[in-house]
């Protein structure tokens, strides 16, 4: 019997490029052996839909798009008992779990390492009742995200740049949060918070910290204090310049849960899409959940 494999993609995604390479992807896909369903998204939540419903029934689900694709199709999955294999083909703007990965940007490339690379178990986050492949966000530069067409990209690179621009130091929203984890308590004010998953997030490498692995069970965090005067703004600034994490104003640390507690809701991004308001949040690593194909021999 042939292998059945669902392709979900947005066909939206990266300037709609998958139209042109569509018949090639496919074609990499039947040469594996594989019987393939193909289905295009056709609003926001129909991957989670679509992969809820029907991927058991499949050995494989590949997606093709942008980070929001992927992280509905990973929610789907994650809402299963048994989950198939899961492939990834790019096609957003940014793609930064694709390049932690280390799966190709070309997209016949990445459709041949979905069907004919290596398993990987990958950590997923849970937050609340939701789940994220590589980053929960909030605070200053992620409502740049969902707010404008340039989704996640290059969202930490324009932190300094609006930090200096920032007229007056009032002028950035802060959130007072308390901050658990490993029986470490943090009290303090934040303008800035990531949860990742990553060893890039915005399309800028290094941003998450050293020695970032996707199936350790722990994430990454970073939060970055409310600055008080010009000098601590600056401090902050240099540091997220130089991606050195050499000062008192940003926190970093790794755990496999976290728990924030705010004052009132704050909304959230995961995987660069809104991801609501709340104002408690609990994450959670949940160690190895999804086998994703990466490139190499099986």
């Amino acid at each position: 019997m042939k292998k059945k494999l669902l392709f979900v993609f947005n066909p939206h995604s990266g300037k709609a490029q998958i139209k042109n390479q569509l018949l090639d992807i496919v074609d990499t896909m039947v040469k594996e052996d594989y019987e393939v369903t193909i289905y295009p998204t056709q609003a926001a939540g129909d991957a989670i839909r679509k992969v809820e419903e029907e991927a058991d029934n499949y050995d494989m689900v590949v997606c093709s798009g942008g980070d929001g694709t992927l992280d509905e199709t990973v929610t789907g999955l994650m809402h299963l008992q048994e989950k198939p294999l899961l492939g990834y083909i790019p096609a957003g703007s940014t793609n930064d779990f694709a390049t932690s990965l280390g799966i190709p940007k070309d997209m016949v490339k990445a459709a041949g390492a979905a069907v004919n690379g290596k398993p990987f178990p990958c950590d997923i986050g849970s937050f609340n009742e939701d789940f994220f492949v590589y980053v929960a966000a909030f605070g200053l530069f992620t409502e740049v995200s969902y707010k404008t067409s340039q989704e996640w990209k290059n969202v930490l690179g324009h932190a300094a740049y609006i930090l200096e621009g920032a007229k007056r130091l009032h002028d950035i929203p802060a959130y007072r949060m308390e901050v658990g984890y490993d029986n470490v308590r943090i009290s303090d004010e934040f303008i800035f918070g990531m949860i990742t998953n990553s060893t890039s997030v915005g399309g800028f490498k290094g941003m998450t910290g050293k020695d970032v692995l996707l199936d350790d069970g722990v994430f990454e965090v970073t939060l970055i204090k409310k600055p008080r005067n010009p000098i601590e703004l600056n401090e902050i600034i240099a540091s997220l310049i130089n991606l050195v994490d050499d000062t008192d104003m940003i926190y970093s640390f790794k755990t496999d849960e976290v728990h924030f507690q705010a004052k009132r809701e704050i909304p959230w991004t995961l995987d660069g899409e809104f991801g609501g308001d709340h104002e408690e949040v609990v994450v959670k690593n949940m160690c190895k959940a999804v086998t994703i194909m990466v490139p190499g021999e099986a």
